[in-house]
């Protein structure tokens, strides 16, 4: 006998709603049988039919068909939310979180397991009697709370046990804290010893470099004034000497001038510029002649 791996209990609920699924399912298929009569007995009344009609009448049994087999199909989805409902109730009473793995609804092993666990329990020879005449005993009221109860108080037991082990670390540590916390206050204070020597000689060496900053701008001040003066009169002479020199330059340019106009009077001026003028009328001269004697273009 094929088992489904579930105790007796479970199994026996198993079987009433395969018994149930059965029983839908044959309704099922004896609505789609009615259809398919009703179909005979109401339009196969000639010996001829042309094609429309066939198509007609095959067109018509299909939505009949589609809309019996869709309205069972979604009323057996209705009918297994409920039976989850209830169990996922029974588990949350006990503060229990059921999972379920929707991937091994598809399961071809198991769904030949579950067919042949059926086979065999609705068989004809090995037919079970209905539920009106077995109901399953129930089981105890207390049997699996004091079961879980007792699982309960293990687990406390056992988070007990390791909480106070973590006391023990907890305390440890403190311990080494608080020695830890003495030796850093005496070392506070040493620090601060130490802090407040260094800080009577660091406010004597402030005091010695306020002394040398003030020294120093002293002098920068000195040096700044000496500065703002020298360079008031480099001002003023550069001034004057700019003068001087424009005014040497224009002493100059009268002088170039005045030379110019003295070279101009000379007698040598005079024949050089004579000389000048008839070489340039001989060259003049000379290009008549040649142009004369030069081919034309």
């Amino acid at each position: 006998q094929a088992e489904l791996g579930l105790n007796e209990h479970h199994q026996n609920e198993v079987i009433n709603y395969m018994r149930f699924a059965r029983f839908k399912r044959s309704l099922c298929l004896k609505t789609v049988d009615s259809c398919f009569q009703n179909l005979k007995d109401s339009r196969l009344v000639e010996e001829t039919f042309t094609v429309d009609e066939v198509t007609d009448m095959l067109d018509g049994l299909q939505t009949v068909v589609h809309s019996e087999v869709e309205s069972e199909l979604i009323n057996t989805t209705y009918t297994n939310v409920l039976v989850l409902r209830q169990i996922f109730s029974q588990a949350e009473k006990w503060y229990l979180k059921l999972q379920t793995d929707v991937s091994e609804l598809e399961n071809r092993e198991l769904l030949e397991q579950v067919a042949e666990f059926e086979k065999s329990e609705f068989t004809s020879s090995n037919k079970k009697p209905s539920t009106e005449l077995i109901r399953p005993k129930l089981a105890p009221l207390n049997e699996g709370g004091t079961e879980l109860l007792n699982k309960t108080v293990a687990s406390l037991q056992e988070e007990n046990e390791k909480l106070k082990t973590r006391l023990k670390t907890i305390e440890t540590q403190a311990t080494a804290a608080l020695d830890e916390k003495i030796k850093l206050e005496k070392l506070l204070k040493d620090l601060q010893m130490i802090q407040g020597d260094q800080k009577t000689n660091a406010n004597q060496d402030i005091a010695e470099l306020e002394n040398k900053v003030a020294a120093l701008k002293c002098q920068f001040e000195k040096t700044l004034s000496d500065s703002t003066a020298n360079q008031k009169f480099l001002e003023e002479d550069l001034v004057t000497t700019k003068h001087d020199l424009l005014k040497v330059r224009d002493q100059l340019s009268t002088a170039e001038k005045e030379l110019e106009k003295k070279f101009q009077q000379t007698a040598a001026y005079r024949n050089m510029k004579e000389i000048l003028t008839r070489k340039n009328e001989q060259i003049k001269d000379l290009r008549r002649k040649l142009s004369k004697y030069e081919p034309d273009d």
